[in-house]
């Protein structure tokens, strides 16, 4: 729902944006040259622009996302995904250990780093996260005694989710900022290759 909403946002931008353009140059271009064929040729050529980079924007979200390998994540099972998200943590220097998949006291994962321990929620979804996984890493904080709690997802949360989260001091990781976390651990991961 949430990533609906800012999807249509971008769009009404990306749409108004693509309105003055063909309306501001031609007012311009009339105003300077009392033209109506220029005016209309530079309003033409003005969208045209904006047009092209629109494409552009969606190439590069394209390239972004395939590059990520999120695609392949979208297919993984639930266990599959805990394991990923524990390769991707250690990447990034964390200590990470998969629970056990059956009575896992609501932690899929604990992470610790320079002192610090965090429960991890994983869930592979297609749709979005209810307040129930927030709830769940929530009541693993006590019992893990971790300082955090995250939940970490491949899709996006309700509201709700995201209401609750702030009031408990959870972080949620969604779609997109589980994009950028596996695109920099790929390009750590390639510039030590390069130093090296």
């Amino acid at each position: 729902m949430a990533r609906r909403r800012r999807r249509k946002q971008k769009s009404s931008i990306e749409e108004a944006i693509a309105g003055i353009a063909l309306i501001a140059p031609f007012f311009f271009i009339y105003s300077v040259t009392d033209s109506i064929g220029a005016s209309v040729f530079a309003s033409f050529l003005a969208v045209a622009i904006v047009i092209a980079f629109i494409i552009y924007r969606q190439m590069v979200a394209a390239t972004r996302l395939r590059n990520s390998g999120i695609a392949e994540i979208d297919k993984m099972d639930g266990r599959q995904f805990e394991k990923y998200l524990g390769l991707l943590f250690s990447a990034q220097g964390y200590k990470a250990e998969v629970t056990q998949a059956a009575g896992d006291y609501g932690a899929d994962l604990v992470l610790t780093k320079s002192g610090q321990r965090i429960v991890v929620q994983a869930k592979r979804y297609s749709k979005n996260v209810g307040l129930k996984a927030v709830q769940e890493v929530y009541g693993a904080v006590a019992h893990y005694r971790a300082s955090s709690a995250w939940v970490v997802t491949n899709s996006d949360y309700t509201e709700q989710a995201y209401k609750l989260a702030r009031s408990n001091n959870v972080r949620l990781i969604n779609r997109e900022q589980l994009i950028e976390m596996i695109l920099q651990v790929k390009q750590s991961n390639s510039a030590t290759k390069k130093a090296g």
